[in-house]
């Protein structure tokens, strides 16, 4: 029963979505409408199928909104003459991705859909205050959000540490024959140097530990990459901003394998075990880096930093400094131990495909 209940979750929403799929609008076309359209494309549980974007700019029914296009030109369609597209395209379901909207406007676009459409749904303008632990209350007859943001619970914290266990323990019984083929890989290179290496990195509460890794640059990285960025101001522009380079001279051969597979991380299982990190949880950051962070440093170590976490499983390399420190802040403030679970799902897919790798 077990099984069957698995299987028939994971599967039941992709063999019936031709029968049961809604026919989905969504308003707006900028940044909020891309990644909301992502979001419906990658979930196959919410069988939302995605016809069409609505452009409002053009409108003489909203007056405030004038959004820059992000979304596919060809997939979008004017407000004024949507209600041809909603019976022509069977449309049942319409999600207004548009947060900066006054209640004004919000009502207008309300009306345009009332009566024509069997759900309307919209994303309120929050400014990142809500998380998982919020609820939504009627207090008496005024709308109010309790947010209880910051609240510990024990036995989550506790399954994360045995999960934290259980992997470290898994963790380096890989550990060994990856040592092994990184060892030979390096000698018939010529490459006589350590295969591991130690780098000071922030921890919880701001305390620093020693992060172990494997070492996929030459010997004397850091004095090539100062000669390099004085050399070239390309590449001192690219590594101010992204704190690494995507074509990265100093990377050995075998560290190109271990960067690409995600496997350079892999010596972090030991950190894991110590208690100094987690599976899952902020990246661990660089001294040096503190004064980048600003006040996200506070909420990057009230957690323990973790070998995987929300900015690898959404990007890795292809995520800069500034967009890792928002996905870092917003995990301190949405944690849960399902979170953990979803992301570290994420992050098996990732590595698998070889997504955002360097």
């Amino acid at each position: 029963l077990f099984v069957f209940a698995g299987c028939n979750s994971r599967y039941s929403h992709k063999i019936f979505r031709k029968w049961f799929k809604h026919n989905t609008l969504i308003v707006g076309i900028g940044h909020t409408a891309e990644q909301l359209e992502y979001v419906c494309r990658g979930n196959g549980y919410s069988l939302l199928d995605v016809i069409g974007f609505v452009n409002c700019n053009k409108s003489n029914k909203v007056k405030y909104v004038q959004q820059k296009q992000i979304v596919d030109v060809n997939k979008t369609f004017d407000l004024d003459s949507i209600c041809s597209v909603i019976k022509e395209k069977d449309i049942n379901t319409v999600l207004i991705a548009i947060p900066e909207l006054d209640s004004e406007d919000l009502n207008a676009i309300f009306e345009v859909f009332k009566n024509k459409v069997a759900v309307i749904k919209y994303l309120p303008q929050v400014n990142g205050l809500v998380t998982f632990d919020t609820n939504v209350e009627d207090f008496d007859g005024i709308l109010m959000i309790s947010n209880s943001r910051g609240l510990k619970h024990c036995l989550s914290y506790t399954l994360k540490r045995i999960m934290d266990i259980c992997a470290g323990l898994c963790g380096l019984l890989l550990l060994i024959p990856l040592t092994i083929f990184v060892f030979i890989k390096n000698r018939k290179e010529g490459d006589r140097g350590p295969i591991f290496f130690t780098q000071n990195r922030i921890g919880k509460n701001g305390k620093e530990f020693k992060m172990f890794k494997y070492r996929t640059m030459v010997l004397g990285a850091d004095k090539i990459l100062e000669e390099l960025m004085e050399k070239d101001p390309a590449i001192r522009e690219e590594y101010t901003k992204n704190k690494k380079l995507v074509n990265d001279p100093r990377i050995t051969s075998a560290g190109r394998f271990l960067r690409e597979k995600s496997l350079d991380e892999f010596p972090q299982f030991i950190n894991v075990l110590l208690g100094q990190m987690s599976l899952i949880g902020p990246r661990p950051y660089l001294p040096r880096e503190k004064e980048d962070m600003g006040d996200y440093y506070y909420d990057v170590i009230a957690c323990k930093p973790g070998i995987t976490g929300m900015w690898q499983s959404h990007g890795r390399s292809e995520v800069d400094f500034d967009h890792r420190l928002l996905l870092d802040e917003y995990y301190y403030r949405n944690w849960s131990f399902w979170l953990d679970i979803t992301l570290l799902f994420k992050t098996v897919k990732q590595v698998l495909y070889g997504e955002g790798a360097m």
